[in-house]
């Protein structure tokens, strides 16, 4: 397998491997206050992480500018510092937030909010460019979207992105962005047990690379959550949204998402991988546009995810013994 996945037809190359800066962005909460973070984290350890990743051949880093309420840019640009140009750098804009409460405020779809969150995007990270920029309002409207997409080929012409995509798990959304000449991705959710045929098809058909959220199931596919496992409070899972699968009442991983991947160890783990770098082997063999962003908030993390580096795709057999397993 290639080390190497190009960023859809931007004529970007990023390792085929990224790593998402969700949970080192700390604690923050919604109004309501819903915890919208994975907890407390050190932020020394994850610059150390974060430049590891780098060592380790990991080029591709993606956060947003409400993870943490701006802390994860902030983290992730002090970390990259004069290795700027040796990263490739997406982050997301659309939500609204405020930096000191730390609190998700609302969102903001207009074409005035993309300029201004960007400004303090770059502001943050500490960097003149944003190589891949996302709208990070997964059921925002086709039309407001076709504006957006219209204002980021602006902000392209002008040398403040590269290029840009949408973060949705909607095939007809996504489509709409891909029209655009410099479109270049569309972020979905994927993983092994929650395939995504149809966002898969488009990404082909309009040459688009696939970055995969929830590469790992939100910590499900590591094998380190169990079943009535208490999670801590701060932590998203401890309060589940709507939108977040495999965690069911909030008070551990759900018994049947737990069978599922007791199910996948013996295939997943074959070759001397470990769970997680199995489950990330199994997207690269899905697709070769995939692009996982497993996230980490430690050096040890980091290490176990870049490993998988190493141990390359899973084979078709495995991809279809997985399918057996499951089902499908």
């Amino acid at each position: 397998m290639e080390i190497t996945r190009p960023l859809g037809r931007s004529g970007i190359e990023v390792s085929a491997l990224g790593f998402g800066c969700w949970a080192i962005g700390g604690e923050w909460q919604g109004l309501d206050g819903q915890p919208l973070g994975w907890g407390k984290v050190d932020d020394e350890e994850s610059v150390r992480a974060v430049r590891r990743a780098l060592d380790l051949g990991v080029t591709f880093f993606d956060t947003a500018d409400a993870y943490g309420a701006g802390h994860s840019e902030r983290v992730l640009g002090r970390a990259l510092g004069k290795r700027r140009a040796d990263a490739v750098v997406a982050t997301k804009w659309g939500n609204v937030f405020d930096e000191e409460t730390r609190t998700l405020t609302g969102s903001d779809d207009s074409p005035a909010q993309l300029r201004r969150a960007l400004t303090a995007s770059l502001r943050r990270l500490g960097t003149d460019y944003v190589d891949l920029y996302q709208f990070h309002l997964s059921d925002a409207g086709p039309e407001q979207a076709a504006l957006l997409r219209d204002e980021c080929e602006k902000l392209v012409g002008e040398g403040l992105i590269r290029a840009y995509a949408w973060s949705t798990d909607d095939p007809a959304r996504a489509a709409v962005f891909a029209r655009g000449p410099h479109c270049a991705a569309v972020q979905h959710a994927l993983n092994v047990l929650q395939d995504a045929p149809a966002m898969l098809r488009l990404c082909e058909e309009a040459g688009l690379a696939s970055i995969n959220r929830s590469p790992l199931a939100m910590g499900l596919l590591t094998g380190k959550r169990r079943g009535g496992q208490p999670l801590e409070v701060g932590d998203i899972r401890s309060r589940p949204p709507a939108w977040l699968q495999g965690f069911g009442d909030g008070s551990g991983a759900d018994p049947e998402w737990v069978a599922r991947v007791d199910a996948l160890r013996e295939v997943l783990t074959s070759e001397g991988r470990t769970l997680a770098q199995g489950a990330l082997a199994w997207l690269w063999a899905r697709s070769p546009r995939t692009i996982p962003i497993p996230g980490f908030r430690s050096v040890a993390q980091a290490e176990e995810n870049a490993g998988a580096l190493e141990k390359g795709a899973l084979t078709g057999a495995q991809l279809a013994e997985v399918d057996r397993l499951l089902g499908r």
